[in-house]
């Protein structure tokens, strides 16, 4: 067909259906991404344990049965990503296309309509019933990785009664956050007027910075026993690294982990006077006390990095510029229509929140690499306290072991992926810093 005639092809489409074309190129592009990926790492996998190639740095210190496990795991968990990532895109599409949010729209102007118009409860019923939706959607593929893949693998600990009690229990814990967040982020947009957005993203940013503080000592004590590290030797050795960089805490804590699972890990979190360093008990079972202490390092660096300011700020470039762009849509009415809505606050915020991710999947690689420089530099931090990288890259060692993870990554499906460098990648780097560091000493 020659230009006249794709002219006026478009004359024939409405803008509700040029929003909906673009969504859907976007949404099959994402999930042909990652689904590619995905195939191609599992190929990658067999390929490797096919032609016996195992990188150099793991040469002794991976037995092959837990090589032969870590694949098996690899393998399990790629197969079961192939159907719920298919399984999430039809959740998503009939949430979207199947009369879902009218509905649910319909049902809480109809319920908000018994409350006062200045608590805005037809907004955030709206908001809470499309969470509720997407959360009970998403229980078969939690269930089946949690007691069928965690557990051939001998990683659930947890039990369907107590699964299902973090579920209610993360509910309640929303719903008692979640709705005068949301009446402050409606009342800003209906009584500030075309700046509204500006005076939302101060709340929400001033939020987000309040949650990174009270996270640890308000929110996740509902779900984990917190406990501070015992009297002894590691405790008094990892004080000593801490003042030793001057990392002042709140406390070094343990958190039950092996109650739900028997993966390993610890983290950095809080700000201020609230920041603490948690581990798992689960990795203190499974480590020597140099380890430990090198894990320990390694999350003080992360603080003496700055890592936890330096991704609020980027986080919060990223909201600035979404409520921008939502306040230029809000008016559009074209893109309601797309999706059967009807124009209003509430049903923007939700509609953006849920069509943005097609929209912006390229820039997680982007988020993702810089999550990975900040653990090679909190990597490089560790060796240079300890003056020493064996005690980390044996740390390394032992976690990629405990926790199966795959050895041999394709190097697409990690920079897509991965928030860490994949162990090999650490590991070498951690050595090349190790020999800087005798280097400068000569």
């Amino acid at each position: 067909c020659g230009a006249g005639d794709l002219g006026r092809v478009g004359r024939l489409l409405t803008m509700e259906q040029v929003v909906v074309i673009l969504f859907l190129t976007f949404f099959a592009l994402e999930f042909l991404v990652e689904f590619v990926l995905n195939e191609i790492n599992m190929s990658h996998v067999r390929r490797n344990v096919a032609e016996q190639k195992f990188p150099a740095v793991f040469q002794g210190k991976v037995g092959q049965e837990a090589y032969d496990k870590s694949v098996e795991y690899t393998l399990a968990k790629g197969r079961f990503e192939r159907w719920a990532q298919v399984y999430g895109g039809l959740v998503t599409l009939f949430v979207l296309f199947g009369g879902v949010l009218p509905y649910l729209d319909g049902l809480a102007r109809d319920a908000g309509g018994w409350f006062p118009a200045s608590l805005k409860a037809p907004g955030i019923l709206f908001c809470l019933s499309v969470a509720i939706t997407f959360s009970l959607l998403s229980l078969p593929t939690g269930l089946y990785a949690t007691f069928v893949i965690e557990e051939y693998f001998g990683f659930n600990k947890s039990t369907l009664k107590l699964y299902l009690a973090d579920k209610l229990k993360g509910l309640l814990v929303s719903l008692v956050i979640g709705i005068p967040f949301l009446f402050v982020v409606f009342y800003l947009m209906g009584e500030t007027g075309p700046y509204w957005w500006l005076w939302a993203f101060l709340f929400i940013l001033a939020f987000q910075i309040l949650m990174v503080i009270l996270y640890p000592t308000l929110i996740a004590p509902l779900f984990n026993k917190f406990e501070p590290l015992k009297e002894g030797e590691l405790r008094e050795r990892i004080l000593a690294l801490a003042e030793k960089a001057g990392f002042k805490t709140s406390g070094i804590y343990t958190m039950d982990g092996s109650r739900r699972s028997a993966h390993s890990n610890a983290y950095f979190t809080g700000l201020g006077r609230a920041k603490r360093i948690v581990l798992f008990d689960t990795l203190l079972e499974q480590m020597t006390e140099e380890q430990g202490l090198a894990v320990l390092a390694h999350e003080i660096g992360h603080y003496k990095m700055k890592h936890v300011r330096k991704m609020l700020v980027i986080q919060g470039i990223f909201l600035f510029v979404g409520l921008y762009i939502l306040s230029l849509l809000i008016g559009y009415e074209p893109l309601f229509w797309a999706f059967g809505l009807v124009p209003s606050s509430h049903t923007a915020l939700v509609l953006l929140s849920l069509i943005t991710g097609p929209l912006t999947f390229y820039l997680a690689p982007v988020m993702n690499l810089l999550s990975r420089k900040h653990e090679y530099e909190a990597d490089r931090f560790a060796v240079r306290m300890l003056k020493d990288g064996k005690p980390i890259e044996e740390a390394l060692f032992r976690l990629t072991v405990k926790n199966l993870s795959n050895l041999t990554p394709h190097p697409w499906y990690s920079a897509y992926h991965y928030s860490h460098p994949t162990a090999a990648e650490r590991i070498s780097a951690i050595r090349q810093e190790a020999k800087n560091l005798i280097s400068v000493a000569a």
